[in-house]
């Protein structure tokens, strides 16, 4: 891919989501590109051949696209898709369903079809039993009740909501009129609704973020639960059982304590499953996070890794049950790891680039997703026991695409010397400003607990470097990879050495002499867009800053995002004491900053309210801080559509062009 430019970059096919038959001999993965008029990506499905010759078969096309891929015990491909039923006119909008492709291809087949679309699935290794996450509006006790509420709802034109729990909504959609519940069914059941048990009738929100499994012979679930509480910032998520026999189901808990569950993943033999615990934090400190394996006869719940000091995810079993395969960023990257179940040995597979959606064949390979900073999502190959392996690259939807960036690990020393990793993504060299240096973005990651540590679509660093800019992408204090301790430096200070590390990275980067230290910006999205909003206000080093779905004034933040209480367990209790969200807040700064700034934000962002973004309009306009705001009335937290996605770059460029390179200011199109 020698000609990077936005065209380009927005056309490449974006790969997620791996699935692998039971037999090992099938992989299937999922990829997005523009549809034709390149409002929207459409995702299809695609078989990747098990060695490197040959390319991916595609096996699914529809208008609105097919996602989610695994397998049912016959070979079949389950998938979910909002493609419409052939002669099927019940006069309510498809949603997305659960489909199934035979084994000898053909055209799909519906195999659940709830009116409020599946929002998770998960199948039983032996009998092929489904169990699967849909919404119910309140009152109805099947999947016709439903679907008359809705075309009631529908034809009264009403979209008024009556909400009496806790959250109300999450990430980009509001947890009503319908709320999430649990439904299994024999394999071949009917698609709309006859013979699929309703596990838990009457539950209110405490499933809404539920993750489950299903035992091999169809009988047992094991799902993460909300604990309901009157307070909900003692809320808890417990691991239940439940179990049926016919169309009678138990429900019992499995693992109650004072920490969190989630993502229970069942054993091959179907008496055990392996779960996260994350420790509830408290404002003193982070939480550890491990992973557990739980017996599902007595409920005796035993650590894997009690040394491991990072944040376990992505767990999946071996077909022999001997191992539990895992994902744990490290020092700019994700690796994959492998612990055995007997006597707790990790094994560190691989010790470079980001891995995800490990898939465990029967003669011990371990398929993945593979990214690095240079390049984006590929499937490789590895060994389930071999450690540091160099991955076999298999062939993917978009291989070829590679960032034109030249990448380099940097690393800077903060105040207290702790390290600070950094990943530089510097021009190619015909790009490059050989004679007075490159200009400079920092690109400061969102989370807070997160890292820079794979190719990235929304923040893409090379989509500036093809321009001619070097671009740092620093992990101060809170970030993953790095120990607990490292989180911990930050914890509920994040305008102290979160902010500190950074300038000490951009310090260190600035020295070099292929940087131009006169011509910087800083941009982040998220906490990414609250340190750009710090950053504003105790510094003016920066020639222009770009703040996206950031967070300006955190006690006002607290009521009005999805998931305030959650922040209660850094920052404390406002009602009690408020003056951590005070101190903290980067709005008590607006009077120092000066600095030019973009602020972008989506009215459909729940996570950061669009109202955050709206007062740091309204404060900088008052400050006469020049500057503009990019307002996406149809996005959420992030910017998901190519048309929108375009409109974003060209905004940012333009801006730092303007801002920083001294070039003209030109409107971008269409806005």
């Amino acid at each position: 891919m020698s000609d990077f430019d936005l065209d380009t970059f927005l056309s490449a096919p974006r790969v997620a989501g791996l699935a692998l038959s039971p037999d090992g001999r099938r992989l299937v993965v999922g990829a997005a590109e523009p549809d034709r008029k390149r409002t929207r990506y459409v995702s299809a499905l695609y078989e990747v051949p098990l060695h490197e010759e040959g390319r991916p078969r595609r096996l699914t096309r529809s208008e609105k696209g097919d996602a989610a891929p695994r397998f049912a015990p016959d070979g079949s491909l389950l998938f979910t898709s909002t493609r419409a039923i052939p002669d099927r006119d019940d006069g309510l909008d498809p949603a997305p369903w659960l489909w199934r492709l035979p084994v000898a291809g053909g055209e799909p087949e519906p195999v659940a079809c709830p009116p409020g679309g599946v929002r998770g699935c998960a199948v039983a290794e032996d009998s092929g039993d489904l169990v699967i996450a849909t919404g119910l509006h309140a009152g109805a006790t099947g999947w016709s009740e439903d679907a008359e509420t809705a075309k009631a709802r529908k034809e009264s034109e009403t979209t008024a909501l009556l909400l009496t729990d806790f959250p109300v909504r999450f990430w980009d959609r509001w947890l009503a009129p319908r709320t999430t519940h649990l439904f299994a069914a024999a394999a071949g059941a009917d698609p709309d609704g006859e013979g699929w048990t309703d596990l838990e009738p009457g539950v209110s929100v405490a499933l809404e973020l539920a993750s489950f499994a299903i035992t091999p012979d169809g009988a047992t679930v094991v799902a993460s639960r909300r604990r309901e509480e009157p307070d909900p910032a003692a809320a808890r998520s417990d691991l239940v059982v439940y179990h049926r026999e016919g169309d009678r189901v138990a429900m019992r808990a499995l693992v109650a304590t004072d920490d969190d569950h989630a993502d229970p993943v069942m054993a091959p033999d179907g008496t055990r499953v392996v779960a996260q615990r994350n420790e509830r934090s408290t404002p003193e400190g982070p939480g550890d996070r491990t992973l557990i394996v739980v017996d599902l006869a007595t409920g005796e719940a035993r650590d894997l890794l009690p040394a491991f000091d990072a944040f376990p995810a992505g767990a999946v079993w071996t077909r022999d049950g001997q191992h539990v395969l895992f994902t744990a960023d490290h020092e700019g990257h994700r690796l994959p790891y492998a612990v055995t179940v007997a006597d707790g040995t990790v094994t560190r597979l691989a010790a470079h680039g980001a891995y995800s959606d490990l898939q465990a064949a029967p003669d011990g390979t371990v398929y993945a997703l593979h990214a690095t900073m240079a390049h984006p999502p590929r499937v490789v190959a590895l060994r389930a026991e071999v450690p540091d392996q160099e991955p076999q690259v298999l062939p993917t939807p978009g291989d070829d695409v590679v960032g034109p960036g030249r990448v380099e690990r940097v690393t800077a020393t903060a105040e207290d010397g702790a390290a600070i990793g950094s990943w530089l993504v510097r021009p190619p060299r015909e790009a490059s400003d050989a004679d007075h240096g490159d200009p400079l973005a920092v690109f400061i990651h969102g989370g807070p607990v997160h890292s820079w540590n794979e190719w990235t679509w929304r923040w893409n660093p090379h989509v500036l470097a093809a321009r001619g800019w070097a671009v740092l992408l620093p992990d101060p204090a809170l970030s993953t990879g790095y120990g607990l301790e490292f989180v911990a430096r930050g914890w509920g200070r994040w305008g102290a050495e979160p902010y500190t590390d950074l300038m000490a990275a951009v310090d260190a980067v600035e020295a070099r002499d292929d940087i131009d230290a006169s011509r910087t910006a800083a941009l982040g999205g998220s906490f990414g867009g609250y340190m750009a909003n710090w950053v504003a206000g105790h510094t003016d080093r920066f020639e222009a800053i770009v703040t996206h779905a950031s967070l300006w004034d955190l006690e006002a933040f607290h009521g009005t995002t999805d998931l305030g209480v959650v922040w209660e367990r850094e920052f404390g209790d406002p009602y009690e004491d408020p003056s951590r969200y005070r101190a903290w807040s980067p709005r008590n700064h607006v009077g120092n900053i000066s600095t030019p700034m973009l602020v972008i934000h989506g009215t459909k962002d729940y996570r950061v309210p669009e109202s955050e973004g709206l007062t740091l309009w309204t404060d900088l306009r008052r400050h006469e801080v020049p500057g503009a705001y990019l307002h996406f009335p149809d996005e959420n937290h992030w910017i998901l559509t190519p048309k929108h996605a375009r409109i974003w770059y060209q905004t940012v460029i333009r801006f730092l062009d303007h801002h920083v390179l001294g070039a003209t200011w030109q409107r971008p199109e269409h806005v």
